[in-house]
């Protein structure tokens, strides 16, 4: 399991947010007419859509608090983390406005400069070593990277507006379902048409795209790292870059397909500033906490400690709701997983019931994940060499986005990531650092702060089948920890207390299937039409009233909000139209 420590004996007491009902209340019901399995920010959104269509709705959350991965914790006392999910800025504009998010409090710190990398250099002539801060001011970024080549810096512009365009441009299939390629094909006249909502928007968004679809193919089919190469000569801009197309994965930048999942990470916006990321006030669970209210509010019910242990399906293969692992049956109309595609066909629901072809299609998933996430308290700020001191910079002027350590090459992150491959953990991890107290002082006692570090890349078993165990995962961090103290001498001694999640801890607390936080690889034979199955993309599944709501459906990954508003949507549809449920 994960672990903490610190200077003192700290007992790591658990934060629940308000707003969940739980066991002890007794409000749990015998039937709804819909439930939700899992309370994460999915989960939550198509709780909310549902109740507010008149759909009486019932979350069930498994642990003691909702969130999902989404979730704020207080792990050390006066220390609140966003354990997991750590930023924001995918959530679509629609979940926004509908659920009038703003209006219920919600509350967001938009970070500029996003993106912070120092260098590990030898001081010439006094000075420190160089960085590369990027933001969303063009012409400061463009001086940045002009240190390492006035070539990149007049070719960033270009880049930065392609990117733009291929994001802008693929932003109305986030927010419909896939194509139903059997009601369009061969469906009845009635079925045809109210597909074509969601012909409407991949034809959107080919006119959106227009004279850019040859790079949009090539973003979406090539590794990143030859786009890059392509458009830069620098290093530090090129592994700096190359991050968001490997993040999450156990990819290199090698790795085709890895263009479009770079595309997905710049594809938000915060504050109507389009790709901008920010820090939630509160942590990633108030987030969570701020969603459950709205659902609650409009008639939702929500509770936690109500781990599912199967979906009840009858003869005729439909779906009757579900049973708890007490044994407690609670009937439904529908039941929609906010679970992973894996624990909800292969652990919840009965084999018999589901085609042989559908399961080994689900069998087939990769959830390979690299990612071990740290999360620590510590008693001042980092001191990076790379930062004069003589100037006196704010903290927030350049420590306020992500800092990537280790970012100076991509052959750096390739060693990473070969290192995992063979069952080592890297020696040299890629790592994101971000302190969001610099700009949420609600998150540590004065004068500490929270630091998230998310490290790549760690395999999910070591050398040999060897699991995980607690020598093997502090060792690990204080590998990460000597790292930092690189960058940032002092580092180490301002450590208070550490939560450690490798990928067997990340499966273990919140569920995600071997650690992987898309619910899946974001490859391309596993998106849109194929996400998670070209047998189940529209998140209906094969078992009648059974749906997928969480980020293994369409259109993936992050705190998106899109699969649960679009399931949702689904749902009501098909609750309208009975005989349409399939």
């Amino acid at each position: 399991m994960a672990t903490s420590w610190g200077r003192a004996r700290l007992c790591g007491t658990l934060l629940r947010l308000p707003g969940t009902r739980n066991s002890a209340g007794t409000g749990l019901r015998p039937q709804y007419d819909a439930v939700v399995i899992g309370g994460g920010h999915n989960g939550l959104i198509a709780a909310a859509y549902l109740q507010m269509s008149g759909v009486n709705t019932a979350v069930l959350e498994r642990r003691h608090v909702i969130g999902g991965a989404a979730v704020t914790e207080e792990l050390i006392p006066g220390f609140k983390f966003s354990r997991a999910s750590y930023i924001l800025s995918l959530l679509r504009p629609q979940v926004y406005k509908e659920l009038d998010l703003r209006k219920q409090g919600l509350r967001v710190y938009v970070r500029d400069p996003s993106s912070f990398t120092p260098m590990l250099e030898d001081r010439v002539a006094g000075k420190p070593p160089r960085s590369l801060l990027m933001g969303s001011e063009l012409e400061d970024t463009q001086k940045q990277i002009a240190q390492f080549s006035l070539e990149d810096a007049r070719a960033y512009a270009g880049y930065n507006a392609l990117i733009s365009r291929c994001a802008a441009a693929i932003q109305p299939l986030l927010d419909t379902a896939p194509v139903d390629i059997p009601s369009l094909t061969y469906g009845p006249l009635k079925q045809r048409l109210r597909s074509l909502p969601t012909v409407r928007a991949l034809v959107e968004t080919g006119l959106k795209l227009g004279k850019d679809i040859p790079q949009f193919y090539e973003l979406l089919t090539a590794p990143i790292s030859r786009i890059l190469h392509r458009w830069f000569e620098s290093e530090p801009l090129k592994a700096t870059l190359a991050t968001d197309g490997i993040i999450g994965a156990m990819v290199s930048p090698q790795s085709p397909g890895t263009g479009y999942v770079l595309l997905h990470h710049v594809m938000g916006e915060l504050e109507g500033i389009k790709g901008a990321w920010g820090y939630v006030e509160g942590g990633m669970g108030i987030l969570s906490n701020t969603i459950a209210s709205v659902a609650t509010a409009h008639g939702a019910s929500i509770f936690t400690e109500k781990p599912v242990q199967a979906i009840l399906v009858d003869e005729s293969g439909t779906t009757r709701g579900v049973v708890l692992k007490d044994g407690t049956e609670i009937r439904s109309k529908v039941v929609v997983s906010n679970a992973t595609p894996d624990v909800t066909f292969l652990q919840l629901t009965p084999e018999e019931s589901l085609p042989k072809e559908f399961i080994q299609e689900i069998s087939s998933i990769d959830y390979t994940s690299p990612v071990t996430k740290i999360n620590v308290a510590v008693d001042r700020l980092p001191s990076f060499l790379a930062v004069p001191k003589a100037e006196e910079m704010p903290p927030a002027s350049y420590m306020a986005g992500t800092i990537h350590l280790n970012c100076e090459d991509m052959a750096h992150i390739t060693q990473a990531y070969e290192d995992a491959s063979r069952g080592i953990p890297s020696t040299r991890p890629m790592i994101e650092m971000c302190i969001p107290s610099i700009l949420d002082p609600t998150l540590a006692p004065p004068n500490c702060h929270v630091v998230s570090i998310f490290t790549q890349y760690t395999p999910y078993y070591l050398r040999g089948g060897k699991e995980w165990d607690e020598e093997e995962r502090n060792y690990y961090a204080d590998r990460v920890f000597d790292c930092i103290e690189q960058y940032a001498p002092g580092f180490k001694s301002s450590v208070i207390g550490r939560d450690i999640l490798t990928p067997p801890d990340l499966e273990k607390v919140f569920g995600l299937t071997g650690g992987n936080i898309f619910h899946g690889a974001m490859s391309l034979d596993r998106l849109y039409l194929a996400r998670p199955s070209a047998l189940c993309s529209g998140y209906r599944s094969p078992v009648k009233g059974l749906y997928l709501c969480g980020s293994g459906a369409h259109p993936g990954g992050g705190v998106l909000g899109s699969p649960g508003r679009n399931a949702a949507r689904v749902v009501i549809g098909d609750l309208r139209r009975p005989q349409r449920r399939r």
